[in-house]
């Protein structure tokens, strides 16, 4: 992936194409423009038979309740969508924000990227992720990797809110 600047106008513009939580730029851009949606198709991943199943029981078990912060929450759904997909899990790398890297495979790597980014490990793993982020730009990260790992909107939804 590159990074590329784009004035407000633009990035307003881009961002009221979006049809759904979690819709990559580059998704976006691809349908405006009409690129090669079979492009598209080859990319995406799609997710296991039984995916889900390890979400929603985390889910119905109240796992979550058991965790003390919101970085907790957070952490321990990363842990659960890496042990459920780990090669959907890496569409991870592909989601950015403006200016800072959220996933990366060491902590180096993201203290590079940024200064007070906080890393941690993802447990279970070959991922590290920021956790200096507000708990709306959590929410938003497990979105957004949900997405396009291939979960359903109303899962995705349950999931993000429970941070």
């Amino acid at each position: 992936m590159k990074t590329i600047e784009v004035d407000e106008e633009l990035y307003r513009y881009i961002a009221s194409n979006t049809r759904h939580i979690g819709e990559s730029a580059s998704d976006i851009l691809r349908r405006l423009l009409k690129l090669d949606t079979q492009a598209q198709a080859a990319r995406a991943i799609t997710p296991p038979p039984a995916a889900g199943q390890g979400i929603s029981q985390m889910l119905a078990a109240n796992e979550l309740a058991e965790q003390e912060s919101a970085i907790d929450r957070f952490m321990h759904i990363l842990s659960v969508l890496y042990r459920e997909n780990p090669a959907g899990f890496a569409q991870a790398s592909d989601i950015k924000g403006r200016k800072r890297i959220y996933f990366a495979d060491s902590e180096a790597a993201l203290l590079a990227a940024g200064n007070t980014t906080k890393p941690k490990a993802i447990e279970g793993s070959p991922y590290w992720v920021i956790t200096n982020t507000n708990t709306g730009r959590k929410r938003n990260i497990i979105a957004q990797l949900m997405a396009a790992m291939g979960y359903p909107h109303g899962l995705i939804e349950r999931v993000s809110q429970s941070i």
